[in-house]
């Protein structure tokens, strides 16, 4: 139905960043209001003379025939020609480089990809041997986008081979995958319907999209592991089914719903565009939920006893019941951390701590077309105005001025040339009046590029010292605009909103944790984790793409992270790391209510665990590192940063770090003044002990605790 619904429904998704009540906003709202055909996307249509200028009677005429071919094109709203009197500054001065600014008349939900491949293919055609053409823009990035869905497509196929590698069995194998692929188009379904009713930015369906496949597969994973050791031990197929449900379901739906708590934690930061994304990828994740509890034990059910490989099912056959044994080299593992817990926990905090340090460095903004692989016309562009009018063409700033009283025409003379001497603007050039209008537009083109600090550190001296001292006592009204500014109001907006939502979702996380496991240690440790792998995710980005260490490799140029990256990276992180701590302290506390002894807890519970979680992590690293190859460097940040985050959370934090301390902490681990144990209310990951166990187990399953786990009654 949700499937249908989307279909019919289709998607209406939203694409604004702006802030509401800053000063970017503002000068786009009165832009708007004066120059409707000037307040959709825009895009820049650039030419380099090869032989002689632009200005000799061939080009030009070749030029003014394509201009005036995609003015004509569907929704377009006007094009600047630099042949014109409004143009006159869009020729470099050594005549050998040119633009044209091309404003769309239609929001840019309104336009289509065939729109752009239409504008791109009239200006690209009068391309020679002496004449090249390229286009930039941000609405133009949409036919420079590689085939859809080759990332997916590649992650899955990883994911394919890790699980077959795990299970060793075909049909073991294809069960998380359809169970996590179905459930991802049924929760996309429900972001598209959700779209109509809410602001959702069309980046949620790439992130729902990540985040959906890892959840799902490792979802799907827990489950049918227990399901093959119940089947092993000699379990029909259908109580097999129940008890994977009633243990590891449980977990599954806890650990959701710590991940849909941690994205559902943006909503602090009250931005409608974080908002759509936290409620699409909740949507997502609350999908794969359902179908891991419902859709995955009926595909369990026509498998039966198939999920284990022909060598298992022979073995079981002759041999009889067999008890899930964890590996050998889990176990040598779980006895190293208990007798080396010191020196694993000075090994673990010293790798997370230097790959962490980088951190401190961590400036955020927005990539611009200056990131782009080298062989797009948006990046070829992008060198081209760099190179014939400086790298602050392609981030211009505008000052929106209102004019309230006929003083105030002197006093933004006053400010233009206050402006044109403040250090770091190249050219500070007023637009043309438009008739009967109040308002004047000046062009501010800095002498660095967009993501530059030194940009930002220029729009910082514009609004607060050059702007006020010029304009004096009159009632000049100034606003300092265009895309570079939004973007940098973004950055700034969402870095002061951060530690409130740190703060909200690592206390959200804590209280959780100490309700399923009555500690108050094991939640404090857990939240220490998070925050230490985030840290150490964040390193590894600012190493990469912010000191440019491998970036050349990756094929994505150096500049700021991502704005909202931090927020969105965090949620996701923190709830997919408390999806392995939930795992693991599960099993561990399953033992301590039996025995009692945390050494044996912390040691029976990792050996029995660490396989599992790491064949997650892989399986979660595959699928992220996919978003690489989407060759967008916004997407290959998120695949990269949740990736880096992953492996150091599964392979030095959760199967190093935690037990470690686990060790060193002994019995407090588990300790809960009576007072607060008495006033929560009782939250078990676990179902409770099983006073009869089935007949089929025999005395040596008790260490696998499913006597405890499945249900007997008959």
């Amino acid at each position: 139905m949700i499937f249908a619904s989307g279909a019919v429904g289709g998607a209406k998704y939203s694409n604004s960043f702006t802030l509401p009540g800053n000063e970017s906003t503002k000068a786009l709202e009165l832009m708007a209001d004066a120059f409707p055909e000037q307040s959709g996307e825009a895009a820049t249509i650039v030419w380099r003379a090869k032989q002689g200028t632009v200005n000799d009677p061939q080009v030009r005429e070749k030029v003014d025939a394509m201009l005036k071919e995609a003015d004509g094109l569907p929704k377009i709203g006007q094009v600047v020609s630099p042949y014109g009197a409004e143009g006159a500054s869009q020729i470099s001065q050594d005549g050998k480089i040119a633009y044209a600014r091309v404003a769309f008349g239609v929001p840019f939900t309104d336009i289509d990809p065939e729109d752009v491949k239409q504008l791109v293919e009239v200006a690209q055609n009068i391309s020679d041997d002496r004449l090249q053409v390229e286009l930039g823009g941000g609405v133009v990035s949409i036919a420079d986008q590689p085939p859809a869905n080759i990332s997916e497509i590649v992650g899955v196929i990883a994911a394919a081979i890790i699980l077959y590698f795990a299970f060793g069995s075909f049909l073991a194998m294809l069960v998380p995958l359809l169970t996590a692929v179905f459930s991802v188009g049924v929760g996309l379904s429900a972001v598209g319907l959700a779209s109509h009713v809410m602001s959702v930015p069309e980046f949620s369906t790439m992130l729902g999209m990540l985040i959906g496949l890892g959840v799902g597969i490792d979802y799907a994973l827990f489950i049918v592991t227990r399901y093959r050791s119940n089947i092993s031990r000699g379990m029909e197929p259908e109580d097999a089914a129940a008890g994977a449900v009633n243990t590891s379901g449980r977990a599954v739906l806890f650990a959701g719903c710590t991940v849909c708590i941690a994205l559902l934690g943006m909503f602090v930061i009250n931005l409608d565009f974080l908002n759509g994304m936290a409620t699409a990828a909740s949507l997502v994740v609350l999908s794969t939920m359902l179908a891991s509890v419902t859709l995955l034990p009926g595909f369990l059910g026509l498998m039966k006893g198939r999920v284990l490989n022909r060598r298992q099912r022979r073995r079981l056959a002759e041999q009889g019941t067999q008890t899930a044994r964890p590996t050998s080299l889990a176990t040598r593992w779980s006895a190293t951390v208990e007798r080396r817990p010191r020196l694993l926990t000075a090994i673990a905090l010293i790798v997370m701590v230097a790959l962490a340090l980088p951190t401190l460095s961590l400036r955020l903004g927005f990539s611009d077309q200056g990131n782009n692989p080298s062989t797009t016309t948006t990046r070829k562009a992008y060198d081209l105005l760099a190179d014939g009018f400086g790298p602050g063409s392609n981030g211009p700033l505008q000052l929106v001025a209102v004019l309230n009283s006929p003083k105030d025409e002197a006093a933004l003379d006053a400010v233009v040339g206050a402006v044109r001497k403040t250090e770091g603007v190249t050219e500070a050039v007023a637009a043309p009046p438009a008739p009967d209008s109040k308002l004047r537009i000046v062009n501010v083109v800095p002498t660095t590029s967009p993501q530059s600090e030194e940009t930002s550190e220029l729009i910082s001296a514009l609004r607060e010292d050059v702007i006020p001292d010029a304009s004096g006592d009159s009632s000049l009204e100034v606003y300092v605009g265009g895309t570079t500014a939004v973007s940098d109001d973004f950055a700034e907006a969402l870095a002061q909103k951060l530690p409130l939502f740190i703060g909200v979702v690592v206390i959200l996380g804590f209280l959780l944790l100490m309700l399923a496991f009555r500690s108050i240690v094991i939640p404090a440790t857990a939240a220490l984790m998070n925050i230490l792998a985030v840290a150490s995710s964040f390193g590894l980005l600012v190493l990469i793409f912010q000191w440019g260490f491998g970036a050349d490799l990756l094929g994505v140029g150096t500049g700021p992270i991502e704005a909202f990256l931090p927020v969105i990276m965090l949620s996701m992180l923190f709830g997919l790391s408390m999806d392995y701590q939930v795992f693991l302290v599960s099993r561990m506390h399953e033992e301590w209510l039996k025995s009692g002894n945390n050494a044996s807890a912390v040691r029976t519970g990792l050996a029995d665990t660490s396989r599992v979680i790491n064949a997650a992590a892989l399986i979660m690293i595959a699928v992220f590192g996919s978003f690489v190859l989407s060759g967008q460097r916004a997407n290959a940040m998120f695949g990269l940063g949740l990736a880096g985050a992953v492996a150091l959370d599964a392979f030095i934090l959760r199967t190093m770090l935690v037990p470690a301390l686990m060790h060193l902490f002994g019995k407090s681990n588990w300790w809960l003044p009576s007072w607060l144990d008495r006033s929560m209310p009782h939250l078990s990951v676990d179902p409770a002990d099983e006073p009869v166990a089935p007949p089929m187990l025999t005395a040596d399953d008790g260490d696998q605790s499913e006597d405890r786990l499945v249900k007997t009654e008959r």
